[in-house]
């Protein structure tokens, strides 16, 4: 999963769909952005996934991807939206090493305000070049 949320991050995001992205890499105002409408749109693969594992015979192999894709996409929100952007305000200090490093790499992510340019296009996973201190 995080290999297709990879790419479509790099290629999709900050490519053909920038326009939806962009907000997201620079100042606004509001709670809402333009990059929330990719939530809607990736939800739509996984009801429809889970749906067609419950309905349809034979396609029961649909339900774990379905369920796996609202995982992801929950885990984004959890990390993504609330732990590194604070779209809700709660007191977290992260002093796992791994969450550091993830957290890291997403800022450098965000150092880069424009289309192209910039780098560590995960999530869930980020390379140690991204520890903390190195």
């Amino acid at each position: 999963m995080e290999g297709a949320a990879w790419a479509t991050h790099k290629y999709v995001m900050h490519g053909f769909l920038w326009t939806w992205h962009r907000d997201h890499h620079q100042p606004h105002e509001g709670f809402f952005e333009r990059n929330d409408y990719f939530a809607l749109v990736f939800s739509v693969p996984s009801v429809a996934t889970i749906v067609a594992g419950f309905e349809i015979p034979g396609f029961w192999l649909l339900k774990p991807i379905g369920f796996g894709i609202l995982a992801y996409g929950i885990f984004y929100i959890l990390f993504h939206d609330i732990l590194v952007h604070r779209r809700l305000k709660i007191k977290f200090i992260a002093r796992n090493r791994y969450l550091r490093r993830m957290i890291r790499a997403h800022q450098v992510h965000h150092r880069c305000r424009d289309k192209h340019g910039a780098e560590a296009f995960g999530f869930l996973y980020a390379p140690k070049k991204y520890d903390p201190g190195v």
